[in-house]
């Protein structure tokens, strides 16, 4: 096929040999498949940011970190060297996730560059070697949704294990190889201990899963990972290889409102003999 624009850099410095065809054209970015010499891989090219339609971006960027303390700054500001500074660092944070998780033992596609907007990393194929389906366009038996089902909650223990929460999880998210599933689409991935949505989206990524599967295996929908995993990580005991139940107990004591109602009152007659001794020290003044 004729060579998209973008790409042509990737051919001209011979990372790419040749684009083979377009994968998918979806809400953030096209994907080609491409020859890298003897292998198969994907580029995926980022779509300008006025021509993206995922919304609430500002949310997912919480908390992020950034090493250089100026372009920092420069984010927090409308200049056009801000917004372009804010670019690169939404660019950038997919790369950054997939080596982090990679190197985590997280089943998502190898990357292999990033130059210009476009990131080359591995072809998730099936056994035919042609690109893999989603899950959604999976049939599933029982047997099946429950196995991937615990290796996608494995994964997602040990995502949030590094400070990372995929954000946006769902059965259009996640590719099925030979051995199970894939966890793709990160360039939305929450720092966890920075967003204070973090805990919401975690929960509603697990329960993206659990609904999903449980199409198949409709036990899993009585499970309650995403609690569970959220309140191991909340006092320390999230390890990668953390053995969950599914069960979650929620806190059903009631609260003692007189206790309550005595702490308030507390606090009202502290806050009134404070303003007393204010007026009296005023008063000794004159």
């Amino acid at each position: 096929m004729k060579i998209p624009k973008r790409l042509q850099p990737l051919v001209d410095d011979g990372m790419v040999d040749e684009v083979l065809y377009q994968l998918m054209s979806g809400k953030e970015a096209q994907v080609f498949v491409v020859r890298c010499g003897d292998s198969v891989r994907c580029a995926k090219v980022y779509k300008e940011a006025q021509k993206r339609s995922f919304k609430q971006a500002v949310q997912y960027q919480e908390g992020r970190k950034v090493r250089n303390s100026r372009r920092a700054r420069a984010m927090g500001k409308k200049t056009r060297y801000g917004q372009k500074e804010q670019e690169d660092a939404w660019l950038n944070a997919e790369v950054d996730a997939l080596y982090q998780l990679a190197g985590a033992g997280v089943r998502v596609p190898e990357p292999f560059g990033f130059v210009d907007g476009v990131l080359l990393m591995e072809m998730i194929a099936d056994e035919d070697g042609k690109a893999a389906p989603q899950l959604g366009e999976v049939s599933l038996t029982p047997e099946q949704a429950r196995d991937y089902h615990g290796k996608v909650i494995a994964d997602v223990v040990r995502m949030l294990s590094v400070g990372l929460i995929h954000g946006d999880l769902s059965e259009f998210n996640v590719l099925v190889d030979a051995t199970g599933p894939v966890i793709i689409d990160l360039p939305q991935a929450v720092n966890a201990s920075g967003n204070n949505s973090a805990e919401q989206m975690l929960e509603r990524d697990v329960d993206n899963m659990r609904r999903y599967f449980g199409r198949f295996a409709p036990e899993l929908l009585n499970t309650d990972y995403g609690k569970e995993i959220w309140a191991l990580y909340e006092t320390g005991d999230l390890h990668p290889d953390s053995r969950l139940t599914g069960c979650f107990e929620h806190d059903t004591e009631s609260a003692d409102v007189d206790e309550l109602m005595a702490v308030i009152d507390a606090a009202k007659e502290e806050e009134r003999e404070r303003q007393e001794r204010a007026r009296d020290a005023e008063e000794g003044d004159d």
